[in-house]
């Protein structure tokens, strides 16, 4: 006799029974504690406190001391001065002199950088692939140039006795770092030089990424390069422009290396004098260390306030950052 067929509910709840001996069986996906990924960026972290954090803090902690000449060979102890070096600091008129000075020339630096950048990186979306690798070429060999090389090399370039600018614009002996705006045009003309290709190649990669359809739509609505660029090329690379922006701002508001090199250590009478050259002249040329530390702090207080605010205001136009 021939086994009886097994009923339809039957064969249901025996592969129901299977597939949940099956599911009991195979392995679960791993899911780590909270603690996990502070365990994977632990390395990184001990780095960048070594690094940023004991720095930082030594700064502070100078800048509310007696911190001199006397102090370092130990001809005198050291002693906690409070608030005394800030009240100091901020009741020098030079101070306010160097800093309205730093604020202005780094807004200038930062508006033609963005500008240079974003004019370059639009074009290299219209020219063919030979001229653009030559551009891109050239831009990256600017910025690799050491900040040292490339001061020096601008100030042979418009040296008043020797330099070809000189001469192209038949400006005889003109020195350009004896007068206090011409020097400020020429450090600015240097460091717009060394910066554009970071802002040049970062905006172009994200105006490749913009789907072409879009800018060929708007070409097709009538608008201007101009007005492509302001209504959706600007608007849909707002996160990357807030990031060099960001960049060019900490980059240019201290500036050193090219004010103390072409203008000999802040030009004449410490005309073309910014706060990170100010703080060197304080801290190491007049031995008064707490002073150059509480401007360091004064610097960095700065630098977060603007990114912060900047930030801030992103975040409340609704931008994801």
């Amino acid at each position: 006799m021939s086994a009886a067929p097994s009923s339809p509910g039957g064969v249901v709840r025996g592969r129901v029974r299977e597939r949940r001996g099956l599911s009991r069986s195979s392995p679960r996906p791993f899911r780590g504690s909270s603690s996990t990924p502070w365990i994977y960026l632990a390395p990184a972290l001990v780095v960048l406190g070594g690094l940023l954090v004991y720095p930082v803090y030594q700064l502070g902690l100078i800048s509310f001391l007696e911190y001199t000449q006397a102090q370092v060979s130990g001809g005198e102890p050291t002693t906690f001065q409070g608030f005394g070096n800030y009240a100091e600091l901020f009741g020098d008129a030079e101070f306010w002199r160097v800093l309205l000075a730093t604020v202005v020339f780094a807004g200038a630096c930062v508006v033609s950088t963005l500008a240079v950048g974003c004019a370059l990186a639009v074009l290299l979306t219209r020219v063919r692939a030979l001229p653009r690798l030559a551009l891109m070429l050239a831009g990256l060999g600017a910025w690799a140039t050491p900040a040292v090389t490339g001061s020096t090399v601008w100030l042979l370039l418009f040296d008043p006795d020797f330099g070809p600018v000189n001469r192209m614009l038949g400006l005889g002996d003109h020195s350009w770092t004896y007068g206090r705006y011409s020097a400020f045009l020429l450090v600015l003309l240097e460091v717009v030089w060394c910066s554009f290709p970071f802002v040049m190649v970062t905006v172009y990669a994200g105006i490749r990424a913009v789907p072409s359809e879009v800018l060929e739509a708007a070409a097709l609505d009538g608008a201007s390069q101009w007005r492509i660029w302001r209504s959706v090329l600007a608007p849909m690379l707002r996160p990357i422009l807030v990031v060099v922006t960001i960049q060019s701002v900490i980059w240019d508001f201290k500036v050193f290396t090219q004010i103390y090199v072409m203008t000999g250590g802040g030009g004449i009478a410490g005309q073309n004098m910014v706060l990170n050259v100010y703080a060197y002249q304080k801290a190491f040329a007049s031995s008064q260390y707490s002073l150059g530390s509480a401007i360091g702090v004064v610097m960095l207080l700065i630098l977060l306030a603007v990114t912060l605010v900047y930030l801030r205001l992103l975040r409340r136009q609704g931008e994801e950052l």
